[in-house]
């Protein structure tokens, strides 16, 4: 098996989104806002490499939204997926299989794009399967109204149009996928049923934290996003998921963290803190 980040862009969002009801005054400290009070967030992906498998998890944005649609978002740098697979020798076809933690446009949007004749969309993975769970895939084609602006069907209908999407049993809150060869912990505060993988790497475990832990600086219980739908929910998943991670000595890939790229956590007075940052090619040369 190995391991690549991909980095499939950055943007930005608001602070105060992004914090929930923690002070500017705090949460600024580990993420300094702009004159609009937005934030860095970045999009990185997962690349697995294991056999003849390529598993790609999280795809961004994508870019077959409206100028319009990411003139909220603010896009800055450099990146893409294709760049970034390039620099590693690969190529979008030859992915195998797209695992999407959960179906929030900057979770999956990469995961479909326009048609060569921009008539309509097809998945942008010809060769993959799509990998979510029914439960939370039910919860984003019927969503609810606080979630609707963030599941678009446009990213949902084309990957069940084209076969190519495939469900994930959830038989306990934490169980091993043979057909991925890694762990999936579920967790409901973000969103119904996201799932956070957990891979075995160099003896080493590495958590894909998606959204249950967006940036280093969302790592103290109370700061939750504005976004999540059970911010009580997310609270105790964060306590028991932390405090395993921190005991255990698990590196957390930030997915959303355009500044701290790995993480690994200690137990505090306080509570669970961070520990010590990486950069992807510092852990895992």
């Amino acid at each position: 098996m190995k391991l690549y980040s991909i980095e499939t862009g950055h943007f930005k969002l608001d602070g105060g989104a992004m914090f929930g009801v923690v002070p500017k005054s705090l949460w600024q400290r580990t993420n300094p806002a702009d004159a609009n009070n937005m934030i860095d967030i970045a999009a990185t992906s997962l690349l697995i490499e294991d056999g003849k498998k390529l598993i790609l998890i999280d795809t961004g944005l994508g870019n077959k939204q409206s100028e319009k649609f990411f003139s909220y978002y603010y896009q800055w740098g450099e990146h893409s997926l294709d760049k970034s697979l390039a620099k590693h020798g690969f190529h979008r076809d030859d992915i195998t299989d797209v695992f999407m933690t959960h179906l929030h446009f900057d979770h999956c949007g990469g995961s479909i794009q326009w048609n060569k004749d921009k008539t309509g969309y097809e998945p942008a993975f010809k060769n993959a399967k799509f990998w979510t769970n029914k439960e939370h895939w039910e919860w984003a084609i019927n969503p609810n109204d606080r979630e609707k602006a963030s599941f678009l069907k446009e990213n949902l209908i084309p990957m069940q149009e084209s076969g190519q999407l495939h469900f994930l049993d959830r038989t306990q809150q934490r169980h091993f996928y043979n057909e991925l060869n890694f762990e999936v912990f579920f967790a409901d505060g973000h969103t119904d049923k996201q799932m956070i993988p957990i891979i075995t790497y160099q003896d080493k475990k590495l958590v894909f934290a998606a959204d249950l832990l967006p940036t280093a600086g969302h790592i103290p219980l109370p700061f939750v996003m504005g976004y999540d739908t059970r911010p009580l929910l997310t609270l105790k998943e964060k306590k028991k998921f932390l405090d395993e991670a921190a005991n255990q000595n698990y590196f957390l890939f930030l997915e959303h963290d355009a500044h701290n790229e790995i993480i690994n956590l200690n137990q505090t007075e306080k509570g669970v803190r961070l520990n010590q940052t990486f950069t992807f090619n510092e852990l895992f040369n």
